[in-house]
């Protein structure tokens, strides 16, 4: 197959959603119509009964939430799709702001019952600022919830969307009937049987049709029909171009657990969403189309097998072809690399590929070469917008709890902090290590990690910092910067990168200090290069 037929049948995107909404069943449910799995486990809270098979971390299978950003791709129709399910849990936030840099498309779940929910409003804000095509998906349709207009309604003011209902459902909850496929004029029964495959579509062209009382009952018809009309007045034209380009958002809705509305997502989305897109780097715009290879590191993932401690960097392919054992530039690093076993994901299973394409996702073995942002090209120096390190939020001396595994506790902490989890930050004073987090359940994932992974234990130890911040000054021979090195000499830490960090005890400490020394700048992020 040609180089552009390959471009044009992927499909990259993500989904994202408050914690709890579906995202990781809609996840499953879609690989089970690709083929790729022949019986899908939902993620049930701590009791799993047949492990998702997108939550390969132990920790994610004890908690049922998903912590790290996995990587599926199958095949549907003949078009190549792959999957970024993103953590929905605020403390990992992060990890989901990354992986968007990495997605052509977004699907957005949102839960019938609890609506628009605060996690989901960030992350789309996110997309909104990327113009990131978005397709909404109301899951849980099986069980109470809110008004199919007032959730639109929500969506609409919430979430700033424009919004086009491509599907309408038949009652809720209770009275659950069905899916009105406004896009293809079908209609799906609902028989709340998710052992049933696949349910049939019965063809209705003509909402006045008689046909349809039959199906549904009166009373659930006529509604239906006042509902449609309804639609037809108050929503635009679903207009391709206007979704492409970030302005429109199809909403379909269903019930991922229990297998329904799924199929008409997936069938149109395989139709509107777009292919690999052009992405800017500092220098230039890149076409998926140019014959060069470029890609970029958009996550770092250590031990995903712990029986061998590797790591893994997973490359977006934004240019040209990918091709196994061949020499490709670090560009940070300005040497030459080749990679013997590139791979293409399927959760927990991974094969080798010997070439990949634009929109696809590839895990490279790592020995500590890259870090998040790196890019990698045939020779032409590119820098992708990396996505930066945040401030964090929570902060804590990290402390060995075993002295005769402090090679393996350093290791450990060493890889997991490349991996974006959480950030180090070593004082300036004495060298202990403190550790900066988003969110606290960061710090039981690492202690778990460390402990499962790499076999060391450590204890944390509370530290009051309100704030990280990068320092920048034109002058570091000034007198002013030396007097600050002097007199926040306790306050200092450098991070992994070895940048100068000033980390401010509280709000009116960092007002005073920057009152105080004009000449320097305070970064709450660490990309100001």
């Amino acid at each position: 197959m040609s180089f552009k037929k390959e471009i044009n049948r992927r499909r990259t995107f993500g989904i994202i959603s408050h914690p709890d909404a579906g995202k990781t069943t809609l996840t499953e449910k879609l690989l089970l119509f690709g083929g790729a799995i022949q019986e899908a486990g939902a993620v049930k809270s701590n009791k799993i009964k047949k492990g998702a098979t997108s939550d390969f971390m132990e920790i994610e299978r004890q908690r049922g939430i998903s912590v790290a950003t996995s990587v599926l791709a199958f095949e549907y129709n003949g078009i190549k799709i792959n999957i970024l399910d993103t953590p929905g849990h605020k403390d990992f936030a992060e990890d989901t702001f990354r992986t968007l840099t990495a997605v052509d498309s977004v699907i957005v779940v949102i839960d019938v019952a609890k609506g628009v929910e605060e996690q989901t409003e960030k992350l789309v804000e996110v997309c909104r600022m990327r113009n990131i095509p978005m397709i909404v998906f109301i899951n849980k349709m099986d069980r109470e919830g809110k008004d199919a207009f007032d959730l639109l309604d929500e969506i609409e003011q919430k979430l700033g969307l424009k919004v086009v209902p491509l599907s309408f459902p038949i009652g809720m909850g209770y009275d659950f009937k069905g899916i009105y496929n406004i896009w293809e004029k079908n209609i799906n029964l609902f028989s709340g049987d998710s052992r049933k495959d696949i349910e049939e579509t019965i063809e209705i062209n003509d909402l006045t049709s008689l046909e349809l009382d039959k199906l549904v009952g009166e009373k659930a018809a006529q509604t239906l029909r006042d509902e449609i009309e309804l639609v037809d007045g108050i929503y635009p034209q679903f207009e391709k171009e206007d979704y492409l380009n970030g302005e429109l958002q199809p909403v379909f809705f269903g019930s991922a657990l229990n297998n329904f509305g799924v199929r008409e997502l997936l069938d149109c989305f395989v139709e509107i969403a777009p292919k690999p897109r052009p992405k800017y780097s500092e220098e230039r715009l890149v076409e998926p189309e140019e014959e060069k290879f470029t890609g970029f590191v958009f996550k770092i993932h250590a031990n995903m097998d712990p029986n061998h401690r590797n790591r893994l960097a997973f490359i977006k392919i934004v240019s040209g072809e990918f091709k196994r054992n061949t020499q490709y530039l670090h560009v940070r690093h300005n040497k030459k690399l080749k990679f013997s076993s590139p791979n293409a994901f399927f959760a927990e299973k991974k094969e080798i590929v010997d070439i990949s394409y634009p929109g696809d996702i590839v895990g490279l073995q790592d020995t500590g070469n890259f870090k998040i942002g790196d890019t990698l090209t045939e020779g032409e120096i590119l820098n992708y917008k990396g996505v930066p390190s945040f401030s964090p939020e929570h902060f804590r001396y990290i402390n060995n709890a075993d002295p005769l595994k402090s090679k393996q506790l350093n290791k450990g902490i060493d890889q997991l902090m490349d991996e974006g989890v959480a950030q180090l930050f070593t004082l300036e004073l004495n060298g202990r290590k403190v550790i900066g987090t988003v969110g606290a359940l960061q710090y039981e994932v690492i202690q778990y990690r460390l402990e499962h992974e790499y076999g060391a234990k450590c204890i944390y130890e509370n530290l009051n910092v309100h704030k990280a911040c990068w320092i920048e000054t034109d002058n570091i021979k000034s007198e002013e910067y030396k007097d600050f090195l002097r007199v926040k000499q306790r306050f200092l830490a450098k991070d992994k990168r070895g940048q100068l960090v000033f980390l401010a005890d509280s709000p009116f400490s960092l007002q005073m200090t920057q009152q105080k020394y004009k000449s320097i700048t305070f970064h709450n992020t660490s990309e100001f290069d």
